[in-house]
């Protein structure tokens, strides 16, 4: 799987999924990779259709019924015939290549997203590749880069991920320039750029009816990046449902940046507050995993002393003791979803946001407080 680019010149890495199919408009052809030199003529013969309905189900064009599309991928199946991308792309206007575009510091939340767009891409043969904007650089250079990406590499268009998904300056540049995307967990619906979500807001308030149940009053958060949209929701839900259950003392906070170091640092600011919170909720799981570590630092156990929360449901999360409880978030779900729709010819007309579902993970760092917390 490849790693986003970590300089802030825009980069590309190519991932290998399977050859693609030409755009619609264009004249079908016979190019194609397979035991025998099998072509699309000998796909039409075998499936007993014209080449021009062969061409229209390998480039998923729309309105392409059912019977056809699957007479036809039977018998592409029978003769292991594999469309040349080279010559596909050659004969359409589509490169068959989607970006996703990164600007995220956790590395689980990277990889799930990259795992997700690259199984889109194999299901729907395309090839993915990987780019990154430095969302704190100044608007002029964001322009810059992206303009750059353009220029430099042809693509069908970008899965945005937070916060590049809900940033001002991108989401206009490519409007202007007619560049189809789609974002994963925007902050709000557009009808202008179909986007890929879950309820940040009720899954932040389950937590904090979790931690209730179990007995707790004094409450820690550990924010995240100020300008990601999905971290600021989850807090306002977990801060929401407190309100709701009668909780009228303050809530502890320190920005704990969605990153390991960062929920130490933060981690260590929330346990020097008198009193202590007797539970932290961290709004990912590197946070989190951070966080227990700044409990260890201060003699504190986890859960006896301190209970946590994190959020996302990553290899962290079952990687540190005790196993963190944490909510589920379908991240590799979005990210393929967000991807498919990308490539879907008939996209435009899917929801302004789709939301996936989450759930909690109980595991081992959630217990009710000491008697005399």
């Amino acid at each position: 799987m490849p790693d986003p680019a970590q300089s802030h010149r825009p980069s590309a890495t190519s991932a290998t999924a399977s050859a693609a199919a030409a755009d619609s408009d264009a004249a079908p052809t016979t190019a194609g990779r397979a035991t025998g030199n099998i072509t699309m003529n000998d796909v039409a013969r075998h499936a007993g259709v014209s080449l021009k309905s062969v061409s229209r189900v390998i480039n998923r064009e729309p309105h392409v019924s059912d019977t056809l599309r699957i007479k036809v991928e039977k018998a592409i199946a029978d003769l292991d015939y594999v469309p040349d991308l080279a010559a596909r792309s050659l004969a359409g206007a589509r490169s068959f290549i989607i970006s996703v575009l990164f600007d995220n510091p956790s590395p689980n939340y990277t990889m799930k997203i990259q795992a997700g767009a690259y199984q889109a891409c194999v299901d729907n043969q395309y090839h993915l590749r990987i780019d990154r904007i430095d969302s704190a650089r100044p608007d002029a250079e964001i322009v810059a880069d992206l303009a750059a990406l353009l220029r430099n590499g042809r693509c069908d268009g970008f899965v945005l991920t937070p916060p590049l998904a809900d940033l001002p300056v991108v989401l206009d540049f490519l409007r202007e320039q007619g560049v189809r995307h789609v974002r994963v967990a925007p902050e709000k619906p557009s009808l202008e750029a179909p986007g890929i979500g879950m309820d940040d807001t009720a899954a932040g308030a389950a937590v904090a009816q979790m931690l209730w149940q179990a007995g707790h009053r004094r409450f820690g958060v550990l924010t995240g990046p100020p300008n990601h949209g999905a971290a600021a929701r989850r807090r306002l839900g977990f801060l929401a449902a407190l309100a709701d259950l009668g909780h009228s003392g303050p809530v502890v906070e320190a920005n704990g940046g969605f990153s390991f170091e960062g929920g130490i640092s933060a981690g260590a600011d929330l346990l020097a507050h008198t009193p202590r919170p007797t539970a932290i909720f961290a709004t990912n799981d590197d946070s989190a995993a951070g966080a227990l570590v700044a409990c260890s630092r201060a003699g504190l156990a986890v859960p006896r002393d301190v209970s946590i929360c994190g959020f996302d449901d990553s290899w962290v999360a079952r990687s540190v003791w005790p196993y963190l409880t944490t909510v589920y978030q379908p991240i590799q779900e979005m990210s393929y979803a967000a991807a498919s729709l990308l490539m879907d010819r008939e996209g435009d007309a899917a929801p302004a946001l789709r939301l996936l579902p989450y759930h909690l993970v109980e595991r081992d760092s959630i217990a009710p407080p000491l008697p005399e917390a």
